[in-house]
């Protein structure tokens, strides 16, 4: 084992300026990998901490021992912003000694007592009274509620402490927007953890979602990255099989420098994640920012990742070898391999067929669904990874079949002499596609409500409602606005008070705390389609945007690394070819041409089978959707022409002198 890292070391070492340029795009590659592989883990890792955080303000069920406290939930607004208010009160004579002290607090609260997080006590301070601190009886806070409590930085939390006796703690409420943000009260003897409301539940889904749209192609780029230079560490180990080496020594010879390199890619992509914390907590989702401890994984992911990485590398670099171990000698004659087979499209087209036999069902499948959509959008991306290759071998055989230059023709027949090698330059951006399709049908046309934000409803008894509107008239006397009766609510029995209040936020402000308390327990809501929707809408359209940028970013750090990489693979092929005569002009268009027909290709096959994944969960097209597909074929050729110019330079340096020389 010794030996095999020695050598290993040394044909790293001694690989020269070239070679040490191939480790040091490897090592690159893997960083960023590693990195995005990191962010993934850690968004995950965030929403979960957002769903325990959450859970605690929604009654537990009993586990069995005697109540020792009541809770409810109600959701306010200021600003626009929701306010999650926590209604607690101990029961019997216990006292709130025994009662569960809430997340963030140093004890029960006590009746009149308000704790509250640091933005709202800012926005108390700051607000007149009218706006805001008038709903509130205590006046001012109690206490600060801590981290722990709150779902983000900046999040608006009240827990407010009652009697068992009072209105707040016996009127039952009615939840009118199915997003689990009110809650009569209950009788509890502790707090529920972990995802047990919808919204917490419907992150994590999207979470995981965005997780595989990101990841698949990050492991794809993994693999890739590990033969960044597979052409010379092809010729240098075909070399030792031919003088003596055997299988076992040159498979462990490989991987010891495959993982070498990318241990320590892995290690500066740790790092990288590291430092961009501070930027990533920005990311507005849910309404706020991130805590940073939230977004750091913890030390076990952090160290299964730092391992995944480099052994993923080192199987993929084996694998990318096996040509070496069946026949040096071919690799040394430099013989073409043979061509692949055509189960690559026939898994394709099974998996394409498979989900839409059951597309239309996952909908009505609830968690089951998810799963099975995040397990077919993992097998899509792989299958159009598989499949890849082999179209990019037919696009090669019709490109050269058609050619009426040169440069085509080269195009052509490097494509078909080797089909992954061209097909790793273009795999980011077509991945993208997959992306970019997928994630248009999931883009919103229009934000429901968005323009409500003069409106409030309450909720009501249906033989209540005309008192209760009568009595909201009475409170705003003096405020311009409009109270009506409008139709039924979700039943028969119930009514819904529609309230308009013009003027701006301050004047919806002041009519929300006249309006306090007429309907105990309940504060007036946001009609429907302009709450909880609303943000998750936006949330939908932030977290599209944010898994676009990263995929985007890892196609082009691929089609950047990867094409630097082809240069220096085939640098004795191209200076056969100006030694021949070639302009250098004509193998710089080839090698334009043999990124840019694939992409065309591939992209849009790509792009097409994004859409057919989302159709069914399609939310809108419309303007924003069309955005997205613009952006992609842009961004996406325009980043593909990039890289390609940034590897002229090292075209022409590697065909300076075109005298061949022993490698």
């Amino acid at each position: 084992m010794r030996t095999t890292l020695e050598l290993a070391w040394r044909l790293l070492r001694g690989g020269g300026r070239r070679g040490l340029l191939g480790s040091l795009l490897t090592l690159a590659a893997v960083a960023v990998s590693t990195g995005l592989l990191l962010f993934a883990v850690g968004a995950n890792h965030a929403f979960s901490q957002r769903a325990d955080a959450d859970a605690w303000r929604h009654p537990a069920t009993m586990a069995g021992g005697a109540a020792t406290a009541v809770q409810a939930l109600d959701t306010d607004y200021v600003r626009g912003t929701p306010i999650t208010i926590v209604d607690l009160a101990a029961t019997g004579g216990s006292a709130s000694r025994q009662a569960p002290v809430p997340p963030g607090m140093k004890a029960f609260p006590k009746p009149g007592d308000l704790w509250v997080s640091p933005a709202l006590a800012d926005m108390i301070k700051k607000l007149p009274a009218d706006q805001l601190a008038k709903r509130f009886r205590a006046g001012a806070p109690t206490g600060i509620l801590g981290d722990e409590a709150l779902v983000h930085p900046g999040e608006l939390v009240a827990v407010a402490g009652h009697k068992p006796a009072d209105p707040a703690m016996t009127v039952e409420r009615n939840d009118t927007t199915g997003s689990e943000t009110t809650a009569s009260p209950a009788p509890i003897d502790h707090y529920a953890t972990g995802a047990v409301s919808t919204i917490p539940q419907v992150y994590q889904i999207l979470a995981i979602i965005a997780s595989v749209l990101m990841v698949v192609p990050l492991l794809v780029f993994g693999g890739a990255a590990a033969r960044l230079t597979v052409a010379r560490r092809d010729q240098r180990l075909a070399a030792l099989r031919l003088v003596g080496a055997t299988p076992g020594q040159v498979v462990a010879i490989t991987a010891a420098e495959a993982v070498l390199t990318a241990a320590a890619g892995a290690v500066a992509g740790a790092l990288l994640y590291a430092a961009a914390i501070p930027a990533l907590t920005q990311i507005t989702i849910g309404g706020g920012t991130w805590f940073a401890g939230d977004l750091w994984p913890g030390l076990l992911p952090l160290a299964a990742v730092l391992v995944a990485v480099p052994l993923l590398v080192g199987v993929s670099a084996i694998v990318g070898l096996r040509r070496v171990v069946v026949s040096p000698l071919g690799v040394a004659k430099r013989e073409t391999p043979p061509g692949m087979k055509a189960i690559r499209l026939a898994v394709f087209g099974a998996i394409v067929v498979a989900f839409g036999m059951i597309s239309g069902n996952l909908l009505s499948m609830g968690k089951t669904g998810a799963v099975l959509l995040v397990v077919f959008l993992a097998l899509g991306f792989l299958s159009i990874n598989l499949v890849g290759p082999w179209v990019v071998a037919l696009i090669g055989r019709v490109t050269a079949g058609t050619a009426r230059g040169p440069a085509r023709l080269l195009a052509g027949r490097r494509l078909i002499d080797d089909p992954r090698s061209a097909w790793r330059t273009v795999a980011g951006v077509a991945l993208t596609g997959f992306v970019a399709g997928f994630l248009s049908l999931m883009n919103p046309a229009a934000m429901p409500g968005a323009d409500a934000k003069d409106r409030m409803e309450l909720t009501v008894a249906k033989a209540r409602a005309a008192a209760v509107a009568d009595q909201a008239r009475e409170r705003l006397a003096g405020i311009p606005a409009k109270v009506t009766v409008g139709g039924a609510g979700s039943d028969d029995y119930s009514r819904t008070v529609e309230i308009t209040v013009p003027g701006g936020d301050a004047a919806v402000d002041r009519a929300r705390t006249a309006l306090h308390g007429v309907v105990p327990g309940t504060s007036p809501t946001p009609p429907a389609g302009s709450g909880a929707e609303l943000y998750l809408l936006a949330d939908l359209r932030t977290g599209a945007l944010t898994v676009l940028v990263v995929s985007f970013l890892i196609a082009i750090t691929s089609a950047g690394i990867t094409g630097a990489s082809a240069v220096l693979d085939r640098r004795q092929t191209y200076a056969m070819l100006r030694l021949a005569g070639t302009p250098l002009e004509v193998l710089d268009r080839a090698r334009r041409q043999e990124t840019l027909i694939p992409l065309a290709v591939m992209g849009g096959g790509s792009l097409l089978t994004g859409l057919f994944f989302a159709s069914p969960f399609a939310v809108g097209f419309g303007f924003s959707g069309a955005l997205t597909l613009v952006a992609f074929v842009v961004l996406g050729f325009a980043g593909i022409i990039g890289a390609g110019a940034l590897s002229r330079p090292l075209l022409r340096s590697v065909t300076a002198d075109p005298a061949p020389r022993p490698d």
